[in-house]
C-alpha cells in the first residue's frame, strides 16, 4: 500500500508542476486578495444559507431575499476576477478528468492482468 501512496503523491506533485495548476493557483490567490470579491462571496453565501435554511422549515424564502441572492450572484459572476477563477477551474478540470480516465484504464488493465503484485 505504501507503493501506491507514493506514486499518488508523485502524480501531486506533477499535477502542480502544470501550467492549468498554476494559473489556477494565482486566480484563487487574486481572488482570495480581492475585498470586493470576498464580500460578494460572503454576501451569496449567506443569502443561500437563509434560503436553504428557509426550505429547510417547509417555508418559502421570501422573494426579496431571493431578488438580492440572484443579483450578488450576478455582480460575482460578472466579476471578471471571478470569470479567470471558473476559468481557469474548468481547465484544471479537464486535465483531472484525462487523470482519472488513465486511472480507470489502468485499473482495468491491471484487474485483467494475470501477474500479482505485493507491496
Amino acid at each position: 500500500m505504501a507503493g501506491i501512496h507514493e506514486m499518488a503523491e508523485s502524480l501531486g506533485r506533477a499535477l502542480g508542476r502544470t501550467p492549468e495548476y498554476r494559473t489556477l493557483a494565482r486566480a484563487v490567490e487574486s481572488a482570495d486578495g480581492d475585498r470586493e470579491i470576498a464580500a460578494l462571496t460572503n454576501e451569496v453565501h449567506a443569502l443561500r444559507e437563509a434560503v436553504q435554511a428557509a426550505a429547510r422549515r417547509g417555508e418559502e424564502p421570501p422573494a426579496e431575499e431571493m431578488e438580492r441572492l440572484e443579483a450578488a450572484a450576478g455582480r460575482l459572476q460578472a466579476s471578471s476576477v471571478y470569470q479567470s477563477v471558473v476559468a481557469a477551474q474548468a481547465n484544471f478540470d479537464r486535465i483531472m478528468h484525462r487523470v482519472d480516465a488513465a486511472m480507470e484504464e489502468g485499473m482495468r488493465k491491471g484487474a485483467e492482468s494475470r501477474i500479482i503484485l505485493t507491496s
